[in-house]
């Protein structure tokens, strides 16, 4: 099982801030997947895409820590996707309906080019809930 690691945040403020996660994101890593999108989150990006192209499988303990980073950064008005989406991954947040929460991008490379709007067309389903750790 692959650990997750962070990328080196991108130096242009209005540049988007990407995270690349790697290997099995389920309840094993769950602590060490939050550490790492919180501690991006801290700085407050006005951007942040999650990479997914190395995530090989996730179970509801990887989603609900998309989730969790996905409210705070819309708490502090920043924008939050996801890219690079392997197929049985896609599956994933298709048969959950999650990529209708998420705003999901092709690649990194197209979240580097893409220019989020205010005024999005796109209307995205919210979910509010409270995740438990019985942990």
């Amino acid at each position: 099982m692959e650990s997750n690691s962070p990328s080196a945040p991108k130096p242009d403020r209005d540049a988007p801030t990407v995270l690349l996660l790697k290997g099995e994101i389920d309840l094993h890593v769950f602590p060490e997947t939050t550490a790492s999108l919180d501690a991006v989150i801290e700085k407050k990006p006005r951007h942040l895409v999650v990479d997914v192209s190395g995530v090989t499988y996730i179970d509801s303990a990887g989603l609900a820590a998309l989730i969790l980073a996905m409210q705070k950064v819309e708490a502090y008005g920043g924008k939050f996707s996801l890219a690079g989406f392997q197929t049985t991954v896609r599956s994933i947040f298709k048969m959950s309906r999650l990529d209708h929460v998420f705003e999901i991008l092709p690649d990194a490379d197209a979240a580097l080019t893409y220019q989020a709007s205010d005024n999005s067309t796109r209307t995205r389903e919210r979910l509010s809930f409270t995740v438990r750790s019985t942990v």
